[in-house]
């Protein structure tokens, strides 16, 4: 099952919205945040909440993902993580470099913050 993308704005924020898993050889979202990048969006929430499984190469995108926005001045927050991804996050230390929020209102407005 590939990863399906799509992208929306609220208040100023990219909400990327996936359904699917992020897995070896999935390399569009990290294309689709690069063009985002390019067009001057900075402030990032990815939904994860229709992702029920990371690989360790999906997790490689996301710490790449982060690096390159954070390297335009930008911030990412990770919005409804699953369990499994939650636990993913916890088991390799990630949860401590990676911001997550329950809610969208709530992560837009901390991705709209200094964090």
């Amino acid at each position: 099952m590939s990863l399906a993308i799509t992208s929306r704005f609220v208040s100023g924020v990219v909400i990327v919205d996936m359904c699917g898993r992020l897995c070896f050889l999935e390399v569009a979202l990290r294309e689709h945040i690069n063009e985002l990048l390019e067009e001057g969006h900075r402030e990032f929430v990815l939904n994860l909440a229709d992702v029920p499984y990371i690989d360790s190469f999906g997790l490689g995108q996301l710490i790449t993902i982060r690096a390159s926005i954070r390297s335009k001045g930008g911030r990412l927050i990770l919005l409804q993580p699953t369990d499994h991804v939650q636990k993913l996050l916890q088991i390799t230390k990630l949860n401590s470099v990676f911001h997550t929020s329950g809610e969208e209102a709530q992560a837009v407005r901390s991705v709209r913050t200094s964090l």
